[in-house]
């Protein structure tokens, strides 16, 4: 677009007036009284201080043996220690050495001592099975014993009956031995025996006899035949096949060394 000109207006140009440009040195100086957070003014900036080189003097002969002393001092200090960890770590290695060495040992004996009381449990287990076997053979031997002896016995009684009852001698000396142990003072005597026995001694002495020597026969069915029993005011013995027997047995019993009866156990 072309640029216009026109001529200025005389009634404004008589209107205009010089206009002179506001002071802005009040405003700098205001600007200038303001600080910053720093309470520096705001126009202030930072400059950093010149770096002072610091003098270095040389060491002192006594500073050295100070710094010799200290370097020592912590080199000793350190080889104690690296020292003391090697040496717990050495001691450790042949502590655990000897730890499992000893451990085995224990072991070994303790497996040894487990081992032997294994055995020892098993050989009381085995005698024992064996005494339960043994012990009922024992008293099987002892049962059988007992009988063949009561067995004895009765067949000697037995023969001993059919004996007494075939002989009469057997009552005869009987009678003769009990009369023989009672005292002489004894006048009236009863004499107890088997039914049949009072027959036989009454034909063998006679009626006439046993009057004088006051005799009285008197019948006893639970007597064996082969004895009898002697009873006077005063005392009494016991010449029966039971009683004789019974003697003969104990004695018996004794020569074998057997103190019980087994009889009567």
């Amino acid at each position: 677009m072309g640029r216009i000109n026109k001529p200025l207006n005389s009634e404004l140009f008589n209107h205009a007036k010089t206009w002179d440009l506001p002071s802005v040195d009040e405003a700098l100086g205001e600007e200038n009284n303001k600080t910053n957070a720093l309470n520096k003014p705001k126009t202030w900036k930072y400059e950093a201080p010149e770096e002072e080189i610091e003098e270095i003097k040389p060491l002192t002969a006594e500073e050295i043996d100070e710094i010799r002393q200290s370097a020592y001092e912590e080199g000793f200090k350190l080889g104690q220690r690296e020292g003391h960890e090697k040496g717990y770590e050495d001691g450790l290695e042949s502590g655990r050495n000897q730890g499992v060495e000893e451990g085995s040992k224990q072991g070994m004996e303790s497996a040894q001592a487990q081992i032997e009381e294994h055995i020892q449990a098993l050989t009381k287990q085995w005698q024992s099975l064996i005494n339960a076997y043994a012990t009922p053979l024992t008293n099987i031997n002892q049962d059988v014993e007992k009988e063949l002896m009561i067995l004895a016995v009765k067949l000697a009684e037995s023969v001993i009956g059919v004996e007494t009852s075939q002989n009469s001698e057997i009552l005869l000396s009987a009678i003769s031995e009990g009369i023989k142990v009672l005292p002489v003072q004894d006048k009236s005597y009863q004499f107890q025996m088997h039914p049949d026995d009072v027959a036989l001694v009454g034909e063998h002495f006679g009626q006439e006899c046993l009057n004088e020597n006051n005799w009285q026969l008197i019948e006893n069915p639970n007597m064996s035949r082969g004895g009898c029993e002697i009873i006077t005011e005063n005392n009494a013995v016991d010449v029966s096949i039971e009683r004789r027997c019974k003697e003969v047995f104990e004695k018996f019993l004794n020569e074998q060394g057997i103190s019980n009866d087994p009889r009567t156990a």
